[in-house]
């Protein structure tokens, strides 16, 4: 159980306007597993949060639990991989790493591996050249870090496997396919 008010890093997986100025944030942290989190006011001009809070951003952030959705009450960039941003291919391989972690993991169950490794996967997609590989290489090593396929054997096609895992079709693995042959 999550105490009153806690502080962790995650990367923002995905974001959603809420209200007139507010923002529901999907932050998949270190400690917490992926949480969501509401931002007040981060739609505002003057908001000192709204640069902070960018979907594949890792941010530092301080948060109070609430009866629902818990209150972000700070966030801060540790990294923001403005290097990916300026390459269309790699703004959606990244969006697409961001939607599976999403879909793969439940609410409060954390996984520092998992977390790690979508650390890692964004860090390399910075200088990545073969995108197909990589975008292959993190749908293996989720699946098996999440126990859907044993360790060490060859899977043959990811993207079936993931498809029969979560029951849903990704809805970036169309760009994402297409971009990257």
């Amino acid at each position: 159980m999550k105490p009153r008010s806690y502080s962790d890093e995650g990367i923002v997986l995905a974001k959603r306007n809420y209200g007139e100025a507010d923002r529901i944030l999907i932050v998949y942290s270190k400690n917490h597993g992926k949480t969501s989190l509401i931002a007040k006011g981060v739609r505002r001009p003057k908001s000192r949060k709204r640069g902070h809070v960018e979907i594949f951003n890792l941010v530092r952030f301080q948060a109070v639990a609430g009866r629902g959705i818990d209150l972000m009450t700070e966030a801060e960039v540790i990294k923001d991989f403005k290097e990916i941003r300026k390459d269309l291919k790699k703004v959606s391989l990244a969006y697409y790493f961001c939607e599976v972690m999403g879909k793969i993991t439940h609410d409060g169950e954390a996984n520092t591996q998992a977390y790690n490794l979508l650390d890692t996967n964004l860090e390399k997609l910075k200088t990545a050249g073969k995108l197909k590989i990589l975008r292959l290489n993190f749908l293996t090593n989720l699946l098996t870090l999440m126990g859907y396929w044993p360790e060490g054997q060859h899977l043959k096609d990811p993207d079936q496997k993931l498809e029969a895992v979560i029951e849903r079709q990704i809805s970036s693995v169309r760009v994402g396919k297409m971009m990257l042959k």
